[in-house]
């Protein structure tokens, strides 16, 4: 009896030994979970492309006019992919964006806009894009949110319209600016920086200040993670949703600014393969396609490891189809370790709340 009595210390002992919390993971793999780990690891792959450049191209590479080359190039696909950005985090796609852009180009080139803005002023050509960008995302958004139309339907469709009509408007004859003021502007640099990549440095860091430290932006993560949880919290989602779509619209009318500023010219052909470019490098960022999880930072250094992995390419004279095979090849790799990362936070997630 007495050793029955002196037993249940040492049971609860050994209770409370098989209870213990479950081990933290290990901190390497931790750390990747983090924002600042995968933008350390973003960071690391663009280092490791540059050395390759360095490498392989030598001095042609490294030289000032080649980094502005890349920054310029850069530049416009940055601006589609902030738009881009916002529209992930809140859960849908857009495939529309290169359509968006030639449009937008195309509108703001006519002889028409171009007579207006020289009467009056060249700003009328840039309102001219940024209010077709903006009204092509609207369009988006109303057959998304109110049509209940899924989105890879809806900017599939936009897409072959947009692009469609931009062929019509030019009669695929390219539009060239004859607007002095206009090319002065864009084509001009600031400090000997260009001002598309000003202007790309503008996009990213208000996209930035949006994201994370504005209602819209807590709003945006809220829909993309659960709408059906944010309409119960108050969120009007199919507002919301609407909106992002005219975000990315917008984006894809200053990028079509861009674009024109750069080339000088409008064209039906402006913003090929965009939507898939700017997919890319959202996701290599660090932005989750199933939505919810969003990173401006992680976009930027995704246009950046891309652009420059171009640039490497092009150097080495390699052809452009073996440029894709890399980005696909990137690409897969980036979703793969996302899942693998996501379904080792559900883990953690799921042992810490048994604790």
């Amino acid at each position: 009896m007495s050793e029955d009595i002196a037993r249940p210390p040492e049971q609860t002992a050994s209770t409370q030994a098989t209870v213990t919390p479950p081990a933290a993971p290990r901190s390497g793999s931790n750390l990747l979970r983090t924002g600042l780990g995968r933008n350390v690891g973003l960071v690391v792959a663009l280092v490791l492309l540059c050395l390759v450049g360095l490498i392989t191209a030598g001095d042609t590479f490294a030289t000032g006019a080649n980094v502005l080359t890349i920054l310029r190039l850069a530049a416009v696909i940055g601006v589609v992919s902030i738009g881009m950005t916002f529209v992930i985090t809140g859960g849908g796609i857009d495939l529309s964006v290169g359509a968006m852009v030639a449009l937008a180009s195309v509108w703001a080139t006519t002889l028409a806009t171009q007579q207006l803005a020289e009467d009056f002023h060249w700003i009328l050509m840039v309102t001219t894009a940024l209010l077709v960008g903006s009204a092509a995302g609207l369009v988006n958004g109303l057959l998304i949110a109110y049509g209940k139309v899924v989105p890879f339907i809806a900017t599939l469709a936009m897409l072959a319209s947009a692009r469609g009509l931009a062929e019509i408007i030019s009669d695929r004859k390219t539009q060239i600016i004859s607007v002095n003021g206009f090319v002065d502007f864009f084509g001009g640099s600031l400090i000997g920086v260009p001002v598309l990549v000003w202007i790309f440095l503008l996009v990213a860091a208000a996209g930035w200040v949006v994201l994370n430290r504005t209602t819209f932006g807590r709003r945006t993560f809220a829909v993309g993670g659960n709408a059906e949880a944010a309409r119960l919290a108050g969120i009007k989602v199919q507002r919301h949703t609407v909106a992002l779509y005219v975000l990315a619209g917008l984006c894809c009318g200053i990028a079509a600014v861009m674009l024109m500023g750069r080339t000088t010219t409008g064209s039906s052909t402006h913003g090929g393969l965009y939507e898939l470019d700017a997919i890319a490098a959202v996701v290599i960022g660090g932005t989750l396609l199933s939505g919810g999880r969003g990173t401006i930072v992680g976009t930027v250094f995704g246009v950046l490891i891309f652009t420059t992995l171009n640039n490497v390419f092009t150097l080495n004279n390699l052809s452009i189809s073996a440029q894709s095979v890399a980005k696909g090849l990137i690409i897969v790799i980036a979703v793969l370790l996302q899942q693998r990362l996501a379904g080792g936070d559900r883990i953690f997630a799921a042992r810490t709340t048994r604790q």
